[in-house]
């Protein structure tokens, strides 16, 4: 086992919300340990991802999965937070991976292995897959706990995006701290000097 290359697949959940984190994971996968049934989180019910979440966390040799919270999206803004985030995740794993498959059409800077980038990667390829199952699952869950602590908004229904109920919500009570001031819907709610 220690001859074959260990690739990281790595995606993120929640780039396009108006609030809450965005969820970027990274996962190894055992190549002698498949699991069926992987692919883009998008496409799987939340039933599905549900139960493939612990039977990714058993079978993968390194999985670690990271929330960029709304004020460094703020202060970073969503690409480069979304960058760092993949970063992270990636410097995180034990074992360290020899390489990185990163969902999309940009690769972090200054990682500790070469990575290549894929447009649709979650769907083409089982780490990918993968990290974008407990992205997804982690990113809900987190949405779904906000719900109690910031009741009114529907969180748990909408997961942050910017849904009709979402907008009217955020219309009459106004953004709460999980809000990202710095997207458009949310500034413009905003008194100047507040952001």
């Amino acid at each position: 086992m220690r001859d074959v290359p260990l690739v990281a697949g790595v995606d993120e959940a929640g780039r396009g919300p108006l609030a809450g984190p965005v969820a970027v994971a990274a996962v190894i996968l055992d190549p002698a340990n498949p699991i069926p049934g992987l692919g883009d989180s998008k496409a799987l019910s939340a039933a599905r991802r549900e139960a493939l979440e612990p039977l990714i966390q058993r079978r993968a040799l390194a999985y670690r999965v990271i929330l960029v919270d709304a004020a460094t999206i703020d202060r970073l803004n969503i690409l480069q937070a979304t960058l760092q985030g993949m970063a992270d995740a990636l410097a995180g794993l034990l074992p360290a991976p020899h390489a990185a498959l990163i969902d999309g059409n940009r690769v972090p800077k200054a990682l500790r292995c070469p990575a290549r980038a894929i447009v649709g990667g979650d769907a083409s390829e089982p780490a990918i897959g993968a990290a974008s199952i407990l992205a997804k699952v982690a990113r809900d869950r987190y949405m779904d706990a906000l719900e109690t602590r910031h009741p009114g908004y529907g969180f748990a229904r909408h997961k942050g995006y910017p849904t009709a109920e979402h907008l009217e919500a955020l219309r009459l009570l106004g953004p709460c701290a999980e809000h990202r001031r710095s997207f458009a819907p949310v500034r413009a709610l905003l008194a100047p000097g507040l952001l």
